[in-house]
């Protein structure tokens, strides 16, 4: 198959495109970086003129391009405590995969402008988010008290309230006669300190997760 000077110029403006992604997460120290999101983008691109030029209209490669992105992005999501992390760099690696389909089709002027939006989106929404983040944050404690007496999770939920929090019950077990809750507490962001400093120093909290 002979390259031609428009395949090395969709194979360019790919890597451009997905290299201006890839940058944003490098910068954010994501684990699917740069050459990640490069390669995902141009591999995309890639597939989609192998498709054109095999199959025409056939969508098939397209719907494989997007089921194999999926599994690369389930692989960058994980759990940590109470938190699901990586959910932002999956959107981007999918959106970069479409980015790189929408080249392949030599539609370079969409491509910009999606990425364009996608930087966009990236930068100026994260500020946005933290600003409702901190009006609106939620956050869970795992608390494991001295004793199992259920009492304790009324103490805690009006101790959040006097602290201008609400706390509901998310999970409550027991173990060798300790009462394990984890509370859902949500409010602004200034009054979580406050609510910490007071759960420390309660003598039936035995400790504290977060």
């Amino acid at each position: 198959m002979e390259i031609s000077q428009n395949d090395l110029i969709t194979m360019l403006v790919s890597v451009l495109c997905g290299g201006v992604l890839g940058i944003e997460r490098e910068y954010q120290n994501k684990s699917a970086g740069l050459r990640t999101i490069v390669l995902i983008c141009l591999g995309a691109t890639v597939f989609t003129m192998i498709s054109l030029r095999i199959g025409g209209g056939d969508d098939r490669v397209a719907a494989n391009i997007i089921t194999g992105i999926g599994f690369i992005g389930a692989g960058v999501i994980f759990k940590e405590n109470f938190n699901v992390k990586g959910l932002t760099t999956a959107a981007v690696i999918w959106i970069a995969a479409a980015i790189g389909m929408v080249i392949g089709v030599e539609e370079y002027n969409l491509a910009f402008v999606l990425s364009f939006i996608v930087i966009l989106v990236l930068g100026g929404f994260a500020k946005l988010e933290f600003v409702i983040d901190f009006i609106n944050h939620k956050r869970t404690y795992r608390i494991t008290f001295t004793d199992d007496n259920l009492e304790n999770i009324d103490r805690l939920v009006a101790l959040a309230k006097e602290e201008k929090l609400q706390a509901s019950v998310r999970h409550l077990s027991k173990s060798n006669n300790r009462l394990i809750v984890d509370f859902e507490v949500k409010g602004n962001k200034k009054h979580f300190p406050a609510l910490t400093e007071q759960l420390v120093i309660k003598p039936e909290i035995l400790g504290i997760e977060h």
